[in-house]
């Protein structure tokens, strides 16, 4: 029942408002609010109307102060119109009173739309590149008035509304307005400030309430448990990296030392606690670490907001929003700042593959399959119980895009590991005949996927030419790290998965086994220039029961750590680049867990420090010595000296770059200390031994060379020098010109 009219005016509750608009505000169910709330011309008349829960009295205002009507209350739950002095439509607001108080509310529905018709256009077209200015919550000045503008896609609701704790999440008071041609809602919210926690309210076609969702571009959000997104300004960062960003834009990747340290951020280090350390104190401790130990680039697993930590962030549901876990996301903007003064480069994993079904996420996110596919054989991943993109939609498309770009606009991210390429690139990864849908010409490439990867690439490096995309692709797909003009999917680099599964496999093998199995050291050779390699010791070798990579070697703890020792120097010396996870570089003894720091006290034992100063060598001589770095993808870098010597396990192959002294590796894979061994060498002279795995000082058995090699033409012609090989270990030697 309505109140009656105030006295003093001669309209009745249904002239200032119908019966049927109070009844669909009050029960969440009216579809275009800007159409009844707000100021409006009526005639001659200006009328405004406004739903205000708790009070009992309200008068508008003009933005200056000047009172402009006494209105209504048409509904004791707070609904009050009436007419108001104006001479033309203009931002109105609100004086409210009750028995605890009175409160001032700026009318958000008395402001126009924000986003125009060239976004309209730009998006419709899939085309937009500028999305995460636009759409999700962003603070802004609207005529005069501080407060948020708010957008999301939800194109087959029948209402969106943003809730929060400014509005006691309460779906009826802030429903937004809806761009019919592109299907996104939006709505200015004045006097909203950073730090409130908020959601979308959707109801679906059918009238049906759907389960709150956070954001899809929010930048920020609640720490887990709690899931909401949070208003947060712009990124605040002095940006002191010119030189480092100069420096990769105009270098060619593939000719530049890289040896990426992969890290998982929330287990790095604890506090005593068993607390996340914060970004910026992950900044005072990796990185002096990085520096001292030599790597070229941090790749963090992903770091994008995520709800289950087990996960390890591979399942996502805040693709723009750095996760709380860390702290701010200004912390994460100073950690990048921090790494580029130093020379480091910071690298994200990033999950465009799929994601989880959380009800808060992005499935059905407005009822309908929206950004995955409707068919569970092409939407539902069947290994990981998650929702596929559907990359066959423009907007699907651009979120991702658009995403790629924000990370490396926003954050000055140096690369992207894509993670998961292998799902993306074939329509029946994982399935059985008849789980999975052909495509148009009846094959099992997902096309519209490979579109995406193209335009993703083609996009990031236009936009930033010193980045680095690189795949993990498990199979033999062509060209993944080849120009997208020349039919490649566009990559920088490829994961090379079958160096990591071949060489472990090799190494898992007790040496007297191993001559039976050579070809799976020499066998990578055949393929290790059709693509730009990063060679990965990643974490998926440390993990659900395979052991760390010290646990994987044969034979006693001596014999272990000389294996992982020769294993590390043969793979520095390999053509591609490098990369290793965490508390690999001091053969920490147990499994990887998300849940505890790395066991750092083994430091403190000879074996594990050797192992820690040997790979900190291996990257300082990988990085000062262009021949082992300059022609990592490219053959005429690399040459076999000795490829058939299956009895004895010994691999000797030269790196060189022109103008650079070249450098032989040479290592032996059995306990077997042998002397006067032959190596066939290009150049006559003395060859300094400028790394050796076996040195005491790397826990090793201290047998080698004296510090040199000579090599001399044979009655033979062959030149060759005769070298001490020390038990599992390798050399590495360099002509002393």
């Amino acid at each position: 029942m309505t109140a009656p009219p105030k006295k003093g005016t001669t309209e009745t509750p249904s002239e200032l408002l119908a019966k049927t608009d109070i009844d669909a505000i009050l029960e969440g169910r009216h579809w275009d609010p800007f159409a009844v709330l707000g100021p409006h011309a009526e005639g001659d008349r200006y009328v405004t109307r406004c739903f205000l829960p708790g009070a009992v009295e309200v008068t508008a205002e003009t933005l200056s102060g000047r009172q402009i009507g006494t209105l209504t209350q048409v509904h004791p739950a707070g609904i009050f119109a009436g007419e108001v002095s104006l001479r033309k439509l203009q931002p109105v607001r609100y004086r409210a009173r009750n028995e605890g108080g009175e409160w001032v509310v700026t009318d958000p529905y008395s402001f126009g739309p924000v986003l125009g018709p060239m976004d309209d256009y730009y998006i419709r077209e899939g085309s937009h590149l500028r999305l995460f200015d636009k759409m999700g919550a962003h603070p802004m000045t609207l005529e005069g008035v501080d407060g948020f503008h708010f957008a999301v896609w939800a194109p087959n609701a029948r209402r969106v509304s943003v809730v929060g704790n400014f509005n006691e999440w309460d779906g009826r008071r802030n429903p937004m307005r809806l761009r019919r041609d592109t299907g996104i809602w939006e709505i200015f919210l004045p006097g909203i400030a950073e730090g409130h926690a908020y959601k979308f309210e959707i109801v679906g076609a059918q009238g049906e309430v759907l389960p709150l969702k956070a954001d899809p571009f929010a930048r920020r959000s609640e720490l887990r448990p709690a899931n909401a997104s949070m208003t947060t300004g712009p990124i605040e960062q002095v940006w002191e990296d010119e030189a480092h960003l100069a420096h990769w834009a105009a270098a060619d990747a593939r000719r530049q030392p890289i040896s990426i340290y992969e890290v998982h951020a929330g287990s790095w280090q604890r506090h005593d606690d068993g607390s996340f350390l914060t970004w910026d104190e992950l900044a005072d401790r990796l990185i002096p670490y990085c520096v001292d130990m030599g790597f070229t680039h941090i790749e963090f697993l992903p770091i994008s907001e995520y709800p289950f930590d087990p996960s390890w962030g591979y399942q996502t549901t805040g693709l723009y929003s750095p996760t709380a876990r860390f702290g701010e996301p200004e912390g994460f903007a100073r950690f990048v700042n921090g790494c580029h003064k130093v020379g480091i480069g910071v690298i994200l994993d990033w999950v465009p593959a799929h994601f989880p079904t959380d009800a808060h996420g992005l499935g059905h996110f407005d009822g309908t399959a929206l950004y995955e596919h409707a068919d569970p054989r092409q939407g539902f991943h069947p290994d990981w119980n998650t929702a596929i993109y559907n990359f066959g939609r423009a907007e699907v498309l651009s979120y991702l895009i658009n995403n790629a770009l924000y990370w490396a606009e926003k954050f000055h991210l140096d690369g992207l590991r894509v993670d998961a390429v292998a799902s993306m690139l074939y329509l029946d990864y994982s399935r059985k005949h008849g789980e999975w849908v052909p495509n148009e010409y009846g094959g099992n490439e997902n096309l519209e996927a490979v579109r995406f990867l193209q335009s993703m690439n083609a996009h990031v490096y236009a936009g930033h030419p010193g980045i680095l995309t690189i795949a993990e692709e498990s199979t033999s797909w062509p060209k993944v790290s080849a120009p997208v003009h020349d039919g490649g999917l566009g990559f920088g680099f490829k994961w090379n998965m079958g160096f990591m599964h071949d060489t472990l496999q090799y190494l898992s093998r007790e040496p007297v086994h191993r001559k039976f199995h050579h070809n799976d050291m020499t066998f990578g050779l055949l393929y290790a220039f059709t693509e730009n390699f990063v060679l990965p010791l990643s974490h998926d070798e440390v993990v659900h029961g395979k052991g760390s990579l010290i646990a994987k070697m044969t034979g006693d703890d001596w014999q272990k750590f000389a294996n992982l020792r020769a294993y590390y120097g043969f793979m520095w010396g390999y053509p591609g680049k490098k990369l290793l996870f965490m508390g690999q570089e001091f053969a920490q003894w147990q499994e990887w867990s998300e849940a505890r720091s790395l066991d750092w006290n083994l430091l403190e034992y000879p074996l594990h420090e050797g192992m820690r100063r040997l790979v900190r060598d291996l990257n300082g001589t990988y990085r000062r010595k262009a021949a082992l770095h300059a022609r990592d993808c490219e053959g005429d870098g690399f040459e076999w000296l000795i490829a058939d010597d299956r009895d004895n396990s010994v691999f000797a192959w030269l790196r060189k770059a022109p103008g650079e002294k070249p450098i032989a590796v040479v290592t032996n894979f059995t306990p077997v200390y042998r002397e006067n061994y032959a190596v066939p060498l290009p150049a006559e002279g003395r060859w300094r031994e400028i790394l050796n795995t076996d040195a005491e000082i790397y826990g090793g058995s201290g047998k080698g060379n004296g510090g040199a090699v000579e090599a001399r033409r044979q009655a033979t012609g062959r030149i060759a020098a005769t070298i001490t090989l020390p038990p599992l270990a390798t050399l590495m030697l360099e002509l002393d010109a």
